[in-house]
């Protein structure tokens, strides 16, 4: 029996969740459920754990990279192509509630912890897996990062100019969506087990979360049949709706209905150009959207994004100035909703990571533990396991843990 780690708070305090995953899609749903309080064990090979651990930027010979995904998790190292890895993950999945994997689909199955086997043997566990196209049809055995899913669901063929070429978003998206949904399926199964006292599958894949984004792009094309036009940083339906150039850089400038279209044209002191025929509806200003960004960009030119900023906000018009990360980070809002936080790394010093995107009164999400080092908690899970000192020592010589 696994004794519980150290107390935590938390919605999900008391859940235990066993982490195959790496990299980051399943590593950014694992530390989710870690923020609000589950228990979770990040299973690594030995020697070398997950690969981010030696990518990006690294500080005091630890990588920051790998510290945006593994806050909240102990480290243990184990190898799953060894028997005695497999038969430690079986006791480990014995008084566990969650397990999340993102191999390949089968490659569980080839481990010898196919769907039915984790069924059969462990019918009150919740499986969460995160892959590139879903386990069945054509190209469930397809290799998939970001970069694809973005490029095969429709996402990068809407993002861009028409005159361009199709544009990825900078973050790996499908990740964090896929990490994302997979976090709210883990916890909508979680609930219904308590009803039925039963566990359940459940998939996201990285594609599938950004066709599910598509919204109402998808809407307009299922209404007409016409491919949505890449129509950069202008909105696809509504005008005016975009960047807009002061005299110092760019406003971001959001007004969403006609409503919002009058306080706009009224801050600018223009409403007599909803009397031109040509922008008098919102239909008439897209087909006409280049001749009316000329005369709101000579409007706007003539003061700084600081003063528009004011004034806008002011009329009640959505407005925003383009911030880079350390604007982002300077921020007074980003500072009070405490979105970049400090995890105490010991010898390797205080590393900055994002905060929580999601606040509850109740159960706020929190740091319980920083991000382990390598097999960190190896010995304390499995002499916690019930492991005895001289199984822990032959498992280490074999390689296995």
């Amino acid at each position: 029996m696994l004794d519980s780690a150290t107390s935590s708070s938390g919605s999900l305090q008391g859940i235990r969740v066993i982490d195959l995953t790496r990299v980051i899609s399943g590593p950014f749903c694992t530390q989710m459920l870690g923020d609000h309080g589950a228990e979770v064990i990040k299973v690594e090979p030995p020697g070398r754990g997950d690969i981010v651990r030696s990518q990006g930027n690294m500080v005091n010979g630890f990588s920051w990279y790998f510290a945006q995904f593994n806050r909240n998790k102990r480290s243990l190292t184990l190898d799953l192509r060894q028997e005695e890895g497999k038969a430690v993950l079986s006791r480990l999945l014995e008084d566990a509630d969650v397990l999340v994997e993102n191999f390949r689909p089968g490659v569980m199955a080839r481990m010898g912890f196919s769907d039915e086997v984790l069924r059969e043997r462990f019918p009150h566990l919740v499986v969460g897996r995160i892959n590139g196209f879903g386990s069945s049809g054509p190209y469930r055995d397809r290799p998939a990062y970001d970069f694809i899913a973005q490029a095969m669901s429709g996402f990068m063929g809407v993002n861009g100019h028409e005159s361009g070429e199709p544009m990825r978003a900078a973050p790996p998206i499908s990740d964090m969506v896929a990490s994302q949904n997979l976090a709210f399926g883990i916890s909508a199964a979680l609930v219904r087990r308590e009803r039925t006292g039963q566990g359940d599958i459940v998939e996201t894949a990285l594609t599938n979360g950004l066709i599910s984004m598509m919204g109402y792009l998808a809407a307009e094309y299922f209404a007409t049949g016409e491919v949505p036009k890449r129509t950069g940083n202008d909105h696809p339906m509504l005008y005016p709706y975009g960047l807009f150039q002061a005299s110092d850089g760019e406003v971001a400038i959001a007004p969403s209905n006609d409503n919002m279209v009058q306080r706009f044209l009224g801050a600018l002191d223009r409403l007599e150009l909803l009397d031109d025929e040509r922008f008098s509806d919102n239909r008439r200003r897209m087909n006409n959207r280049e001749a009316l960004r000329e005369i709101l960009n000579r409007e706007i030119a003539q003061r700084s994004v600081a003063e528009w900023i004011d004034h806008f906000n002011e009329a009640g018009v959505p407005c925003g100035r383009v911030h880079d990360l350390h604007e982002t980070f300077e921020d007074p809002q980003v500072r009070e909703q405490q979105m970049a936080l400090e995890l105490d790394q010991g010898v390797h010093g205080r590393v900055p990571t994002t905060g929580f995107p999601v606040k509850m009164s109740e159960a706020p999400a929190a740091i319980h533990h920083p991000v382990p080092e390598l097999g960190e908690h190896t010995e304390e899970i499995l002499a916690a396991l019930g492991l005895a000192d001289a199984e822990r020592g032959a498992l280490r010589d074999k390689g296995v843990i």
